[in-house]
């Protein structure tokens, strides 16, 4: 019934602009109008992410809840765990709006926020709020007109630290000018080292996971997973938003921005499988892009990743989508005979190198 209900909330959501629609949905969830299923796990889905507990390992990425306005409604929504932000050091409006854009044909989504955030002041005492039944991430950002992106990843990781169970630097976005070339292997190294030493003043120092984005060489790839494992951070999310737009159906197809969704599935996923066997398991992989269904979680994990999150599918399944996703990967992990999800971990990298 309460699924009933949510379908026919979102087929009244996408009548109305997306991003009105998408803060309704936050409200929803502050005063406890969403599915909430509570914590979901199992002996099969209990797993371990850079030394965090996870309940099961499918989380929310980063960019639902950009200012950690609806912590307490999603530490009950039957993710794993949560990824907020991003957080600069200081607030900024993003790009000029409409910026988000549904392309319901192909059952994706093309936005251009330009990290629109509170910044880290606002969303900082929020976490320090937090409800602590939940693994609670932060996802690190540079304000737009920043002298030193490279340094304000670092600060707002040193602000915002003691209240997050993990931080993601995220080089990855497409919509701030020239923020991608920070992922060139000398640029990365220096910004990955200043953040790991931020990390370490930190009471109690914090995996540090680094995000990428799909538009990658295999050469860039390769550099990467060296830089990654040469500067100490915890794990990698494979991956951001993509530029490419090819095989789009919807009239919104030529907007500007990051396209996400069910046509970023397959090329996320041989990015994964790419680093994955770059890396060969010394440091693990959370998989990301058009996750929409129990099957395609698991081949993220069988193809490399740890731990998978999802954003675009709940624009079009719902908030309740997590818990359907959790439930299908626990009997598809019970049927292929694996008695915890790690051992599913890049059984099939093959099929996507």
């Amino acid at each position: 019934m309460l699924r009933l209900a949510e379908q026919i909330g979102l087929k009244a959501l996408r009548k109305i602009d997306p991003e009105v629609a998408h803060g309704l949905a936050l409200k929803a969830l502050q005063y406890g109008l969403a599915t909430a299923p509570g914590g979901i796990t199992s002996p099969r889905l209990a797993c371990d992410l850079a030394g965090l507990a996870l309940p099961n390992p499918i989380g929310l990425a980063a960019g639902f809840d950009k200012n950690a306005e609806s912590l307490k409604g999603l530490s009950t929504s039957g993710f794993g765990f949560i990824e907020v932000g991003a957080a600069t050091p200081r607030a900024q409006d993003g790009n000029a709006k409409p910026r988000l854009f549904r392309l319901t044909e192909d059952k994706a989504a093309i936005n251009r926020f330009g990290f629109n955030n509170q910044g880290m002041e606002r969303i900082g005492a929020r976490l320090a709020k937090r409800p602590r039944d939940m693994v609670l991430g932060l996802n690190l950002g540079a304000n737009k007109d920043s002298d030193d992106r490279a340094a304000d990843f670092a600060k707002v990781l040193v602000h915002c630290g003691a209240h997050v169970d993990f931080a993601t630097v995220n080089v990855s976005s497409p919509n701030t000018e020239k923020l991608r070339d920070l992922q060139g292997a000398a640029a990365l190294s220096a910004l990955l080292s200043g953040v790991m030493d931020a990390r370490a003043t930190l009471a109690t120092p914090i995996p540090v996971f680094l995000k990428i984005a799909p538009d990658l060489t295999d050469g860039e790839i390769a550099e990467i997973a060296q830089v990654a494992l040469s500067t100490g951070v915890q794990g990698v999310i494979t991956t951001n938003t993509t530029l490419d737009r090819d095989g789009l159906q919807s009239q919104h197809k030529g907007e500007m921005g990051g396209l996400s969704g069910a046509p970023l599935f397959e090329k996320s996923t041989r990015v994964l499988a790419k680093l994955s066997a770059q890396t060969d398991g010394r440091i693990p992989l959370i998989g990301v892009g058009g996750v929409s269904t129990p099957e395609q979680a698991y081949a993220k994990i069988c193809a490399g990743a740890s731990a998978v999150q999802l954003y675009t599918a709940l624009v079009y399944g719902g908030l309740g989508l997590a818990a359907d996703i959790v439930h299908g990967l626990d009997n598809l992990l019970q049927a292929d005979g694996h008695a915890n999800v790690a051992d599913a971990v890049g059984s099939k990298q093959g099929d996507w190198l």
